[in-house]
């Protein structure tokens, strides 16, 4: 293994933040040999891997390696430190960088998108900064990666170039980048000014030095100045960037973006806030209900989308909620289930994402209403689909069920009925607008094929083996999840 010949874990998070880097660099030098730079994309992703798992071995041992800082001034450094959670999230996103490179081989030359070249750096430079977020020792390090994670991946979602791409990327841009500006950012300034210091530490660094009303404020502003988290009424951008191709909206859903807008939210709740001191000052009950509020409305705009992408952005936006409610529940049991679903909704809603770019792939539909029988036509596919809409539901045995299992677990013990009667509406609504899906994909005739035209098949078997793949993924870590739980439990002291 690569990571072998280095056995120190500062050695090995330094390479894993390099490799990503290299291949940005490299991949440009075989923009005219197609299977060079995707060679290059596959190996750099499967490096990564390499060391990510290295790294995660010896957090489990207890060990937590660091960097040492770059000073960039007086009391602002860039620095690196593993933490449970943030382990979480980069084998979270290693593992699917790979998945995706497969996949992103078929769909980019089956439909012979432009720039391809581009995309290829664009992606890696943005999993550099997800593991530059992951890795963050502090408010000012996670808050640089957060920016350059928006800036990277406004490339890809106007990557095909026409006035709709334009469009969403403005949306994409400015909400982003004026949240984290107006709000997270003034929020990282008051937070170092209030508690001295901007690392992240257990049980948090404002305990006992904010009133209650100002730790309200303060949560306030770095809810909503994540604005990747897709909280609303700062969730917009989410399903305006549908229009970019498939393999970017599962690096939107899945791997990166929205990925490390509830990662941050989590994480500012754990190692800035402390659970314990923002159960105690009682002014962040407001999350709950919001939290719960976008899990309902988006779950409700879901229903009435037609347009598949569409329908799963919106699932997207009530999917990462449920994140951001089990945080709000503030007990350990429920925070597990939080880091829980960061990892089950990302191996769920990417195989439903892949499963929509081979329809278009294969199809070139893109509408619900189109897709009656075409589970005949493409088994692997819509059998893929059916197992990640189950894990969006919550039904065993898919990794969905996990988080929701943890979360209500918390909720019932300490008697919080509100995010008790969200998860199990939102449950019911999940199965109303994913099972007519199934239904009719497996169990309705499809249309006879124009005169001259023959009925499709499968789409391009990368895109087939990525998505297969993801789905098989789903139900493993249902019944394998001892390590992201083993991590879950350590960053609330659990183990």
């Amino acid at each position: 293994m690569i990571g072998s010949l280095f056995p120190g874990g500062d050695n090995v998070m330094l390479l894993a933040l390099c490799v990503p880097v290299i291949a940005a660099i490299l991949i440009p030098l075989f923009g005219a040999r197609p299977n060079l730079r995707e060679t290059v994309t596959l190996v750099s992703a499967g490096v990564l891997f390499d060391l990510v798992v290295i790294l995660g071995d010896k957090v489990l041992r207890g060990d937590l390696p660091s960097l040492p800082g770059l000073q960039v001034l007086p009391g602002l450094e860039i620095r690196f430190a593993i933490e449970p959670l943030g382990m979480i999230f980069a084998l979270v996103a290693s593992t699917l960088w790979i998945v995706n490179s497969i996949y992103s081989i078929g769909y980019m030359r089956g439909n012979n998108e432009p720039r391809q070249t581009p995309f290829y750096i664009c992606f890696a430079v943005a999993i550099f900064a997800t593991l530059g977020i992951a890795f963050s020792a502090n408010l000012f390090t996670l808050f640089l990666f957060y920016e350059v994670l928006t800036l990277s991946t406004y490339p890809l979602v106007t990557h095909k170039g026409n006035d709709d791409a334009r469009k969403a990327g403005r949306i994409y841009l400015v909400l982003l980048l004026a949240t984290s500006m107006l709000l997270l950012l003034p929020a990282i300034i008051w937070t170092g000014v209030v508690a001295g210091t901007l690392d992240f530490a257990s049980g948090g660094i404002l305990a006992g030095k904010v009133s209650p009303a100002l730790m309200g404020v303060l949560l306030f502003l770095f809810v909503y100045g994540i604005g990747k988290a897709a909280v609303m009424p700062v969730h917009f951008w989410l399903p305006a960037a549908m229009v970019a191709p498939t393999p970017v909206s599962a690096l939107l859903h899945a791997v990166a973006v929205v990925k490390a807008g509830v990662f941050s939210v989590v994480k500012v709740i754990v190692y800035v806030f402390g659970v314990d001191a923002l159960r105690e000052a009682g002014t962040g009950d407001w999350l709950a209900y919001v939290a719960g509020f976008t899990v309902i409305a988006a779950s409700i705009v879901a229903l009435r989308q037609d347009n598949l992408k569409k329908r799963l952005a919106f699932s997207t936006i009530s999917q990462l909620s449920y994140v951001v409610l089990a945080a709000a529940i503030l007990t350990p049991i429920s925070l597990v289930g939080a880091a829980m679903h960061i990892a089950a909704h990302a191996v769920s809603k990417i195989t439903l994402f892949f499963a929509a770019g081979s329809i278009y792939t294969a199809a070139h539909l893109t509408e619900i209403s189109q897709l009656k029988g075409i589970g005949r036509r493409m088994p692997w596919t819509m059998t893929a689909f059916a197992i990640g809409a189950l894990s969006m539901i919550g039904v065993p045995p898919t990794a969905g069920f996990l988080g929701k299992w943890f979360m209500l677990t918390g909720a019932m013990e300490t008697k919080q009925w509100v995010p008790v009667g969200v998860i199990m509406l939102s449950t019911i609504l999940n199965a109303t607008y994913f099972l007519p899906i199934i239904f009719d994909a497996f169990f309705k005739a499809p249309p006879e094929p124009e005169p001259g035209h023959h009925a499709h098949g499968e789409a391009p078997w990368p895109i087939v083996l990525a998505l297969t793949a993801t789905a098989a993924g789903t139900i493993l870590l249902f019944f394998f999840p001892a390590i992201p739980l083993a991590l879950a439990e350590m960053m609330m002291g659990m183990r």
